[in-house]
Formats: C-alpha cells, structure tokens, sequence
C-alpha cells in the first residue's frame, strides 16, 4: 500500500505515536515511539522489549497519531495505522539520529556516544488501512 502524501506530511512533522501490539494473551500492549518513514513503512527503533516479542509472535499492530490540526467542524484530527510489522535487528543508531533532529531538535545528537555501538532493533510496519479524522480518511 502507498502511504498518502497527508499521511507523509504529519509523520514528517513529529508526532509522537501509540503502537499498539498483542500480547500472548491476546491483550493490549501500547508504547508512545518516535516514528518515520522508509520508502511505504512506517518505522521505529526499539531495545529488546515486549513489543519486539508481541511483534515476533503476531505482527499485527495500529499505531495512533495525534495530529496538530482541527477539521472544518473543529474535531482534532488523528491518524490510526493498522498493519503488518517486522523487526529487524541492526541500524536502529542511524534511525534514531535522523528522528532525533525531528523531535528533539535540528543539531541533536542523540543517541548518546556511549550507547552508538549497540545494533538495536527496528520495527518496519506495511501498512494495510488508514482510519481516523483528517485527510487520510476516506
């Protein structure tokens, strides 16, 4: 699935995002992540935590975005994801360097120099629908 230009837009603008992965027991398990885009995935970076085994076991997830603006009847506008995700192991460091100068700021140098040489995970969502209130819904 190609992931619209709306949907681009608001990812690129920083919002900080609920992923939402199935434990073994079937309930929810929800993380706030920095997230970014990859060619038509969505990404994220991780250490070795729940969400990577809930990924591992069932891939199915929904990552939810708040976005800053309001429709024209003044709802806030925000974006659910629902998809497919896989977990890589290795270039989280680059990963995090690019979203940090999005959420923290332009010059940050982030992750700490102590931590660079550690592989990381990557969660690389394909999403499957988009829902919520704003351009992304049909």
């Amino acid at each position: 699935m190609t992931i619209p230009e709306s949907v681009r837009n608001l990812i690129s603008s920083g919002p900080l995002a609920h992923v939402t992965t199935l434990n073994s027991d079937g309930s929810p398990q929800v993380t706030l992540v920095w997230v970014g885009i990859e060619g038509d995935e969505i990404v994220s970076h991780l250490h070795l935590h729940q969400k990577l085994k809930n990924i591992q076991r069932d891939p199915r997830v929904a990552v939810s975005l708040q976005s800053p603006s309001k429709n024209a009847i003044g709802l806030q506008e925000y974006l659910v994801i629902y998809g497919n995700a896989r977990v890589t192991e290795g270039e989280a460091v680059p990963l995090l360097q690019r979203l940090a100068r999005i959420y923290m700021r332009p010059d940050a140098d982030f992750p700490p120099a102590e931590l660079r040489d550690r592989p990381g995970f990557v969660t690389r969502i394909t999403p499957r629908r988009f829902a919520g209130v704003g351009p992304w819904s049909s």
